[in-house]
This record gives structure tokens, sequence and C-alpha cells, in this order.
């Protein structure tokens, strides 16, 4: 019997998560930085949880591209490419908090159609496909549903960095700050988990990539809400993000951050 997209994405987690957890909170994991003016740290456990992946993918799906963070992109022949982040969050990773997680996402012409959200330290996983979004963890497994939240007042906002991106973002996440009733900073993709989990309304982000939005995207709009740009156009190729728990928060948001 073919396996599923999904059993396959649960079999690339798996092997993530075997490979990352012995060096998460362990003293001789050290990272290197891949640029030279700034900060952007890699670890053996990055690597090694990619690598993994890739080999599942080569064995169950090897006609299928791949897009990762670590190694260069592999073309496929099915017009549908898997698109990896072994640990969005590596800064988060090497400080020992929880907040990193492995995203793997499937994508088609029409972008995202499957997402995996999975932290292997807590033991949680939230999936989202077209018609399934649930999250799997030590408490059960539970339908993922996003907040109705409709007024910024009431609304939880997350970032992860409080620079967010150039000054002009800056400027377009504080108008944003200003209205709601908390913002809190640091979650890395946690963040766009417990907005799909249904916990918080907003997360706002800038200079993403394509492997850092994708999986996030699909859990998300599984789950009922909506991620675009700033502009409202899709973010599945990466930029600046704007990820609400439903439409009428999305659009009361992004009119902030068009407002510049």
């Amino acid at each position: 019997m073919t396996m599923s997209d999904l059993d396959v994405a649960r079999q690339l987690a798996d092997a993530a998560r075997a490979v990352i957890l012995p060096h998460f909170r362990n003293a001789n994991t050290t990272a290197d930085n891949k640029l030279h003016d700034g900060f952007d740290p890699v670890t053996i456990a990055d690597r090694a949880a990619e690598e993994a992946m890739r080999s599942v993918l080569g064995d169950l799906r090897p006609e299928d591209g791949i897009l990762g963070e670590e190694f260069a992109p592999k073309s496929g022949t099915s017009g549908r490419t898997w698109v990896l982040d072994p640990i969005d969050g590596t800064r988060g990773f090497i400080s020992g908090t929880p907040t990193w997680g492995v995203l793997i996402a499937l994508s088609d012409g029409d972008g995202p159609m499957l997402g995996i959200v999975d932290q292997p330290y807590i033991g949680e996983r939230f999936e989202g496909t077209r018609d399934h979004a649930q999250v799997v963890g030590p408490h059960g497994t539970r339908p993922l549903v996003t907040r109705r939240t409709d007024s910024l007042a009431d609304a939880i906002l997350f970032t992860t960095f409080p620079e967010v991106g150039t000054e002009a973002d800056r400027a377009g996440f504080e108008r944003v700050a200003r209205e709601v009733k908390l913002t809190r900073y640091g979650m890395d993709c946690y963040a766009y988990a417990l907005l799909a989990a249904g916990t918080v309304d907003l997360v706002i982000e800038a200079g993403l990539n394509a492997y850092d939005i994708q999986a996030p995207i699909a859990v998300i709009e599984a789950a009922g809400g909506i991620v675009t740009n700033w502009e409202g156009d899709p973010v599945h190729n990466g930029g600046r993000a704007l990820a609400a728990a439903n439409p009428q928060i999305h659009a009361a948001a992004l009119a902030l951050l068009k407002a510049g």
C-alpha cells in the first residue's frame, strides 16, 4: 500500500527527532556561525536532521524535489517539493529553550499543501493538511482551531526578534503592537504553532525564507487562520509575514502594517 504524504511527513519528523534530541541541552554541542557580519548559528544537529530527512525522502519520495536550509536544493520530476527546516530557531536551541522546532512542508504549484511543526523535546507535533489539523503530544490528540478574536484590543501578538527586520519593518510592527492587549517575543516557530492551537492571535515577522514559513502556513490555514505577506499577498516564498487567527483580526493588523 502506498504511504500517504502525511505519513511520509511523520516519518521525516521522527527521523529528525532521533538525531536532534541527543544534542539538545548538551554541553558538548557547539555552534558554527554562518555569517561574517552578524550571528546565524548552525549545529551538528541541524545538519544531521536535514540529512536524515533527505535520506527518508530518497527512499519514499525520490521523484519529489527538496528545498532545505542547510544543503543545496534537489530538483524533482513530480512538480512537488518538500521544504525542510531541520531546526527553526537554532538560537533558541543552543540557549536551551524549547521554542525551536522541525518544520516540514510539502508544496505544489499553489503553495504548501501539508505542514508539520514538530517540537521534539516537548513531544508536540502540530499537523495541517488541506482537510486535517491536529496536535499530537503527551497530553493526547486534539483538533487545531484558531481563535475568533476580532478586536486588536483583545489580541495577543508574537514575534521572534524585537527589531523585526528593517527600521521600516519595526515601525509597522510597533503600530500593531501599540493596539494589542499583549506582545511577547522570542518564540521562534512555536509562536505559529500556538496560533494554530488557539492561544494567540497574531504573529508578525520579517526577513523569512521559504523554509521558515511554509510549514506554519499549512498548519495555520488548516486550523482556520490566514497567513500572508504585509501587502496581503501569498508569502510562501518568504519575506515579511503576517499570520492571523481569522480574517477579521488579519484585516485589522494588515491595515496598520500598510499605514506606513
